[in-house]
């Protein structure tokens, strides 16, 4: 059983479930109806995951490095990061891949860390182009990268499902720093690597 007294950034579990009554109402139905009495509670506790990445800080993901690597200081690249996110706007879902390269200098992160990286900006209201440069950046910051690449692929639910109606669409955005921003050669081919049918 939640516990209503459970506070989250300065708003009691109560007062969360009483928001979502209240859009129950006023979209029209009775919160109070078999169907929909525990909907309150299941909004809240959805929202605790959906949005979970207020709770971190991406860069402490990129802290633990490794220098062994033999000297290795070509490209790596980890493609199709899956990630659902909401729409800042509307709160609808926004669901895509993202796909990471960067130049190490020295270091390299286990890349489990990249995709934690995805998922804690994911889990935040988010606009694709401001995602796509909070991933970049950070990785730029915590590793010193000789440059970080970052595509971000997805379909935007407040576009499908509301408004236009139109299916099918996905938005790309990019973000290059460093040696991905200043070499045409670096750029085309980290934009090869993620080119599947292998021209």
């Amino acid at each position: 059983m939640a516990d209503l007294d459970e506070q989250r950034n300065g708003v009691g579990r109560q007062q969360a479930e009483d928001a979502v009554r209240t859009l129950l109402r006023w979209a029209g139905d009775d919160p109070a109806r078999e169907g929909l009495v525990d909907t309150p509670k299941r909004v809240v506790d959805a929202y605790g995951d959906w949005f979970s990445g207020y709770a971190d800080d991406p860069r402490e993901y990129l802290e633990r490095t490794f220098e062994e690597v033999a000297g290795y200081d070509e490209m790596i690249v980890l493609r199709d990061i899956e990630f659902e996110s909401h729409c800042e706007h509307h709160m609808a879902p926004i669901i895509g891949r993202v796909h990471v390269g960067y130049l190490p200098d020295g270091k390299v992160v286990g890349i489990s860390k990249l995709a934690r990286v995805v998922e804690a900006y994911a889990r935040r209201f988010q606009v694709q182009e401001k995602m796509t440069a909070q991933i970049a950046q950070s990785i730029q910051h915590v590793l010193a990268p000789r440059g970080v690449g970052v595509v971000v692929e997805a379909s935007h639910e407040c576009m499908t499902t509301r408004g236009i109606h139109k299916r099918g669409v996905s938005m790309v955005t990019s973000k290059m720093l460093g040696g991905f921003r200043e070499d045409a050669r670096t750029r085309a081919e980290f934009l090869r690597f993620l080119d599947k049918t292998g021209r």
